[in-house]
């Protein structure tokens, strides 16, 4: 039996301290109600679920948005019949051409609509296209910043090149699958291997290999243990370390990723895993 009294609406791609702030709203019996664009790579499909603990009722836009305004409330009321509560942004529309606004949603429904006004880190409104940008340009920090979590990947293990373990350090290699990746370069990361509960301090790579084989690759280092990974793994941004760069021969490779690994071991040194 469906108990929510209250929901929120939104796309809720990164499930952003913005996004947050609606879902503050909710009370005991809420659910998020994400309608689902196609375009989230933030946070894709399910991965949202990873950041609350709200039930999450996906509704695919194609499905809606030939809705007008009257439709779009009784569709909602037909899927919550103890609907009470309606949060939606300060920015939210809905209905055919998104011409209605939350200032219609108060009129036609005879419930609560809480707008929650704009969240802003340091002056900077949040939003989904900002993080996006940052993570684009290597700007971890203000990234996960605007997110209040620390932006995170997931993927499943695949076989690397081999020339790791044997020449450089071990590395977990994934392959990822609707996540935005962040700029070519190397990070200092947490890395979940398979199941575990528990984060490892790490150091990651993204981008083409120029320095061997010119493949693209996502791999992790694991600094503090040997780890098998079987399934998958997940990675967490923490910072940014520096580009990616070709070096001549194997051996500069090989310094270049030991100083990565010292300024990685120095930046997580005191984080709380």
């Amino acid at each position: 039996m469906n108990t929510t009294t209250a929901i929120a609406i939104g796309g809720f791609d990164g499930m952003h301290l913005g996004h947050q702030a609606l879902f503050q709203k909710l009370g005991k019996h809420g659910t998020i109600v994400v309608i689902e664009t196609g375009y989230a790579n933030l946070t894709p499909h399910k991965e949202r679920e990873n950041f609350t603990h709200y039930p999450i009722f996906f509704v695919k836009l194609e499905n809606i948005r030939h809705f007008n305004g009257p439709e779009f409330l009784h569709f909602l009321e037909e899927k919550f019949p103890k609907l009470e509560k309606i949060v939606v942004g300060y920015d939210f529309h809905f209905g055919k051409d998104r011409c209605y606004s939350s200032a219609d949603l108060k009129e036609m429904f005879s419930g609560e609509v809480v707008v929650v006004d704009e969240v802003k880190h340091k002056n900077d409104s949040i939003h989904s296209h900002k993080i996006r940008a940052k993570l684009q340009l290597g700007d971890i920090e203000g990234a996960n910043n605007f997110l209040g979590h620390n932006y995170t990947i997931r993927g499943r293990y695949i076989r690397g090149q081999g020339l790791g373990a044997k020449e450089l350090v071990a590395t977990i290699n994934i392959q990822t699958q609707g996540f935005l990746l962040p700029k070519e370069g190397v990070y200092a990361t947490l890395t979940r291997v398979d199941d575990e509960e528990h984060l490892h301090p790490s150091v990651s790579f993204i981008g083409h290999r120029v320095s061997t084989d010119g493949s693209f690759a996502v791999e992790t280092h694991i600094l503090d243990t040997q780890i098998v990974c079987k399934r998958c793994a997940s990675i967490s941004f923490v910072s940014f370390i520096r580009e990616n760069q070709k070096f001549v021969t194997l051996q500069a490779l090989k310094e270049a990723i030991q100083k990565d690994i010292d300024i990685a071991t120095k930046k997580l040194k005191f984080l709380q895993l």
